[in-house]
């Protein structure tokens, strides 16, 4: 049983030698890493003397509850990702924080109620990161899925109408297209999910 004390923050932890913190993402941030897959989560404008050094260890979490979205690795500076959702164009700014992702939970957070965070970046004791971090519980095992878009385009030719195809997939992306995703073997248990959840696409049902 996790106890309070266990979720306490204090100075930089250190768990195996390396140093134990909670980032705080913000909403927007929150939306963009559910909506499209990143290998690293790039946080700017950090400007604390206390903060991660490469290799400590990152809890990710989002407020209002408070719940823990992923696990991660500090890396060095200067690891910029190119679809880096904030400013894919950008260098990397001094204050920049970057965090490899070791595990992720967008889609079932964890709760963090007793963590008191101060701020974007807060260290935590090493009991309250592996607190933490045993909510999360296995990884789910991983299988095959297909994901189709499928998109109705009034073009002259084939070629065309796959350039104004990729033209809409960019333009409107995953906040506005349907995707459809069902295990490999059983397409008639395809979803349809838009903003990164599930979504009705029958309006009949709707009524």
């Amino acid at each position: 049983m996790t106890t309070e004390t266990a979720y306490r923050a204090g100075g930089p932890g250190r768990a195996d030698g390396l140093g134990t913190w909670a980032v705080l993402l913000p909403a927007e941030r929150y939306e963009a890493e559910r909506l499209v897959h990143h290998d690293t989560l790039e946080l700017t404008g950090l400007t604390d003397v206390s903060r991660p050094g490469p290799g400590d260890q990152v809890a990710v979490l989002v407020d209002a509850p408070p719940r823990l979205v992923a696990l991660g690795r500090v890396a060095a500076t200067g690891q910029r990702h190119r679809e880096d959702p904030d400013d894919p164009q950008s260098d990397v700014e001094p204050g920049t924080l970057v965090v490899a992702y070791t595990r992720r939970a967008f889609d079932e957070p964890a709760p963090a109620d007793l963590l008191t965070l101060d701020g974007p970046v807060t260290a935590l004791e090493p009991a309250a990161f592996r607190a933490l971090a045993d909510q999360l519980g296995p990884p789910p095992a991983r299988r095959t899925w297909l994901v189709s878009l499928d998109l109705p385009i009034e073009a002259g030719t084939p070629a065309e109408a796959v350039r104004l195809f990729w033209s809409y997939v960019q333009e409107l992306g995953p906040r506005e297209l349907p995707a459809f995703v069902s295990p490999a073997g059983d397409e008639l248990a395809m979803q349809a999910f838009v903003l990164g959840a599930e979504a009705n696409q029958d309006p009949e049902e709707d009524d």
